[in-house]
């Protein structure tokens, strides 16, 4: 497997995505939905990863620049054939590592309350992340946590 910084322009990574953002439409209500599209990634803020495993997208990441130092983690994917399997883990050392490398000191992170989510709230716990208030934009929301870490 291999991280590549992707530029969003292939077919294969514009389909992991869309069904990212239509499983989360399943799940959250649209005015608790925070998930970025195609567009909303392919903005100068945003840096994308994506992670490989031959010529196939397992996962992918990004942050988002808030300010100097400050960055938010977004679009946190594995495939669902590939879950619980380590490649999240491996994104996001890879993604905190990077944040540092571009001179951030805080990682923070929205992600839904409900038990779907309860796999990602123990992997950011596991990495350092502890619960905030919201953070940049975000107000509260029974349905969002907050998460973030210093780096």
């Amino acid at each position: 497997m291999r991280i590549i910084e992707d530029d969003l322009s292939g077919p294969q990574i514009a389909e992991f995505l869309w069904e990212h953002v239509r499983e989360m439409r399943s799940i959250t209500p649209p005015e608790s939905k925070h998930a970025l599209d195609l567009d909303g990634l392919r903005t100068p803020e945003v840096t994308f990863w994506s992670v490989m495993d031959g010529d196939v997208v397992v996962g992918c990441g990004a942050i988002k620049r808030l300010d100097p130092a400050h960055a938010e983690l977004k679009s946190m994917r594995t495939s669902a054939a590939r879950k619980r399997s380590g490649i999240a883990s491996l994104l996001l050392e890879h993604i905190i590592g990077e944040a540092r490398r571009m001179g951030f000191t805080r990682l923070s992170l929205e992600t839904g309350s409900a038990d779907f989510f309860l796999p990602a709230r123990r992997l950011y716990e596991k990495f350092g992340f502890r619960y905030c208030e919201p953070f940049a934009d975000y107000r509260p929301d029974p349905l969002s946590v907050f998460m973030t870490r210093l780096l």
